[in-house]
């Protein structure tokens, strides 16, 4: 097991002994705004690829406490902290210039950092030995505004928090009858300089929205953006630093080439995009069967992708109807029983959501590319949202739970990466 997973295990002991304590004075800001210098286009709705682009990262509802406010975005992220930006490649986008753009969330504009030519771009460092026509799309992390609040499991958080922001890629390409791959082969190193990070941002993957240029060769495009602070305030974390370092290069990775296959209602699908929220709660309200089987179809879809690492889904049967209760994996029961008090504790005690909630799920993997199959979970944790949501079911992501309580009762040895539950 990767030694950073093995270190940032919880326990009923340690959430006990080692309680967070946020410094709120250095607490970081959620948005990366390059200068006004930049050339900036404010997404116009009415035009079809800027509602698709909107339909991926899009703030969508503000919340209003006694702390401030907050806004929300059409993808979840743990604590609503947000640490994962967006750019990408548009290559003869009908209405997008040909270039490098960075997703500017709290404008809803796109920012262009570097022109393109036909014959350069970023497709070399996707593996690409032609021109992709289309967006290939850049995730990246500003890991402290994550690390500010979960410390060192905030890498976890990271990578989850990416996995959601591909899965809404997928989501929203769905509007357009397309399909998406995950490219996590991509040069990490070269692209980090590129793009000016200078260790405080990093990116964790790509995919790309794009088909090739037949006789239309690219060499890859070098340029080299200042650096832009995408936090306000930031302290290193020398451990986290290391992990996401040493789970660069990936290894033995086998590529997806089945296509996911999805049901869904298109004018559905992007209402239920848009109005997407993680459920603070459930009512102990059950679900049906068919729904139930409706939404695991959708969650064990192929992702496709170029190091697709095997994920296990744990489900734990609370509330559906003529189904009998207990844990079940891949349409078999593991276990009969009454287990939602357990699923509960499980969840760092948050009874509310995997004791009341219908389902409960644990993600686990013994893979070994780390940033490839924890990326993964999210973007099954994200296809869970959107197949719950769209049958009007409630979703709820739980990144923390109790590691190795959690190995016990699921009976393996597996890394734990996620832990989700759906109700009403």
């Amino acid at each position: 097991m990767f030694w950073y997973h093995s270190t940032t295990k919880h326990s009923y002991n340690s959430v006990r002994t080692n309680p967070n304590r946020l410094s709120w004075e250095d607490q970081p800001s959620t948005y990366k705004n390059y200068p006004a210098s930049y050339e900036k286009r404010k997404l116009d709705l009415e035009k079809e690829e800027d509602h698709f682009l909107y339909h991926i990262a899009g703030l969508t509802a503000k919340k209003s406490y006694p702390s401030g406010e907050y806004y929300l975005r059409i993808n979840p992220s743990a604590g609503a902290l947000y640490p994962n930006e967006l750019y990408f490649q548009a290559r003869d986008v009908e209405g997008v210039e040909d270039g490098v753009y960075h997703y500017e969330v709290s404008s809803s504009s796109l920012t262009l950092l570097q022109r393109i030519a036909d014959n350069e771009g970023l497709e070399a460092y996707f593996g690409y030995q032609t021109a992709m026509k289309g967006y290939l799309f850049l995730v990246s992390a500003v890991y402290f505004r994550s690390s500010w609040k979960y410390k060192n499991r905030a890498f976890r958080y990271c990578l989850l928090d990416a996995g959601h922001l591909l899965g809404s890629i997928e989501a929203s390409a769905l509007l357009k009858s397309q399909t998406v791959e995950m490219v996590y082969t991509i040069d990490r190193e070269k692209l980090n300089r590129m793009f000016g990070f200078e260790e405080r941002e990093w990116f964790l993957s790509g995919c790309a929205m794009a088909v090739p240029i037949e006789n239309q060769e690219v060499s890859p495009i070098e340029f080299a953006l200042p650096y832009v602070d995408g936090s306000g305030t930031f302290e290193p974390n020398p451990l986290i630093e290391q992990a996401y370092h040493e789970t660069m290069q990936l290894e033995s990775c086998r590529r997806e080439v089945k296509s996911p296959m999805f049901t869904y209602n298109t004018t559905k699908l992007r209402e239920t995009i848009f109005t997407r929220r993680s459920q603070r709660g459930f009512q102990e309200g059950a679900i049906t069967k068919g729904q139930f089987n409706y939404i695991m179809e959708a969650i064990h879809q192929p992702v496709l992708s170029d190091c697709d690492e095997e994920v296990s889904v744990y489900v734990v049967l609370n509330r559906v109807l003529d189904m009998p209760l207990g844990l079940y994996k891949e349409g078999q029961y593991l276990k009969y029983g009454d287990f939602a008090r357990k699923a509960g504790y499980l969840s760092l005690e948050q009874y509310s959501l995997s004791m009341q909630g219908a389902v409960a799920f644990f993600l686990t993997s013994k893979a070994k590319n780390y940033q490839a199959l924890y990326q993964k979970a999210g973007i099954i944790g994200h296809r869970l949202y959107t197949a719950s949501l769209y049958m009007g079911i409630g979703c709820s992501g739980i990144g923390a739970y109790y590691d190795d309580e959690v190995n016990a009762f699921v009976e393996n040895d597996e890394m734990v990466l996620y832990a989700l539950a759906i109700g009403k």
